[in-house]
């Protein structure tokens, strides 16, 4: 006999961001077409080829944990848990549920990039006895999962998705497999990264994936002629996902529901896309079959539009794939072009985005597309928010290593 999937509903939303610290000033900012983007001030950049980054402005770990876990934590766990914190006080789900049915899949793309490179050049200059005894725990890419885990006393599993650029996407996408099939009833989700350190821009730079561009209004340029690479960010988002009748049982506030979920890989090339498109476009089609997509319907995609030349144009042909001729009727948008790229927690603020926009009926724009390339040639929401109702709303994200992976989130029916 064939099992009825449980619903999964949203209930909780955080963000640490380029473009805010809350979910409120966020998305306003975003659906202003406000960005993040400007010099990098957490070291010298003299010697690199690449000067501006998103990085986070104004956050205080104080406000989310004590001196002595912060002193035991990289930034990117920090940020995490300070955006699985405002979520979980949005929701209210923790104390309604046994403890081992609430879980944790919370993905990171490099985890703690910036303690290696401080704790290595210690290791250089004073030698090994003056690495931190932390520096493991504080490195590894689980310990965002961890550290949420801890705090809220989650019994059920603690796992992160660690799939590049694709991996906050993955652990949202993962976590409602769990609670569909009955491993939770709830999950805090999402994805957190701080990779803006000396070694991650350098290692950016020497594979010509970074924008180098100095002039903040000209450097992160989704599907517009002049774009030349990425503009690196940092944070984290974090969804609070609960099964639905649970949800609507104790009253919870409900944003929208996860209803597709597609993950497939490229089985190609460690960072090169496959050529054809094929398995891009699948994991899209695989969250549009289970969303129960129907052609007409109005879908926003919030894209993966990196600014890359390569990535732009591949994207845009797998959304055709995918869609047919209704992607010509498909609002796209790329909110990279305001938050830069957050690589491992990229997904997660733009499934966030998603479910604003479902909810408020604004589009965020993809800002300074100026100079549209003719190869990309859908509707990218160019640089003003449009206000319209959508149907279905789409979160796309594409990482090294060929991981694609496709949300798809609907508002509620009962």
């Amino acid at each position: 006999m064939e099992q009825t999937m449980r619903r999964v509903v949203v209930t909780g939303l955080g963000v640490i961001s380029p473009v805010g610290n809350d979910v409120d000033t966020c998305w306003n900012n975003l659906i202003s077409g406000v960005h993040g983007i400007g010099p990098i001030t957490l070291f010298d950049t003299t010697d690199y080829k690449t000067k501006i980054a998103a990085e986070v402005k104004d956050f205080d770990p104080r406000a989310y944990m004590d001196k002595t876990d912060m002193l035991r934590s990289d930034r990117f766990a920090q940020y995490g848990l300070a955006a699985a914190c405002q979520a979980v006080e949005e929701s209210g789900v923790i104390g309604t549920l046994p403890p081992e049915r609430v879980a944790v899949y919370f993905g990171s793309g490099i985890g703690g990039i910036r303690t290696f490179t401080e704790e290595h050049n210690k290791l250089l200059a004073r030698g090994p006895k003056r690495v931190s005894p932390y520096f493991i725990p504080m490195l590894i890419a689980n310990m965002a999962a961890g550290m949420i885990a801890i705090r809220f006393n989650c019994q059920g599993a603690a796992i992160p998705a660690v799939t590049a650029c694709a991996s906050g996407t993955n652990a949202i996408g993962e976590a409602v497999r769990a609670i569909r099939h009955g491993y939770a009833d709830a999950v805090i989700s999402g994805g957190a990264e701080a990779a803006i350190s000396q070694c991650g821009i350098a290692g950016f730079i020497n594979m010509q994936a970074l924008s180098v561009s100095e002039d903040p209004e000209a450097a992160c340029l989704p599907f517009d002629r002049r774009r030349g690479g990425f503009v690196i960010g940092e944070g984290a988002a974090a969804l609070v996902l609960e099964e639905y009748e649970h949800a609507v049982k104790r009253g919870a506030k409900i944003y929208g529901e996860v209803c597709g979920y597609g993950a497939t890989c490229d089985a190609f090339h460690i960072t090169a896309p496959r050529p054809d498109g094929t398995t891009g476009a699948r994991a899209i089609t695989l969250a549009l079959e289970e969303a129960g997509y129907r052609p007409g319907e109005t879908v926003y995609i919030n894209a993966h539009g990196t600014g890359t030349p390569m990535n732009d144009v591949m994207e845009t042909g797998v959304v055709k794939q995918a869609l047919g001729e209704e992607a010509y009727k498909a609002y796209m948008s790329s909110t990279k072009s305001m938050t830069g790229h957050m690589l491992g927690a990229a997904g997660a603020i733009e499934a966030l985005a998603c479910l604003k926009a479902l909810n408020e009926g604004i589009l965020p724009p993809t800002i300074h597309l100026l100079d549209p390339d003719p190869e990309c040639d859908l509707n990218y929401v160019a640089n003003q928010a449009i206000r319209t109702d959508l149907d279905l709303a789409l979160s796309n994200s594409l990482g090294f290593g060929g991981h694609n992976a496709c949300l798809a989130f609907r508002k509620v029916k009962v």
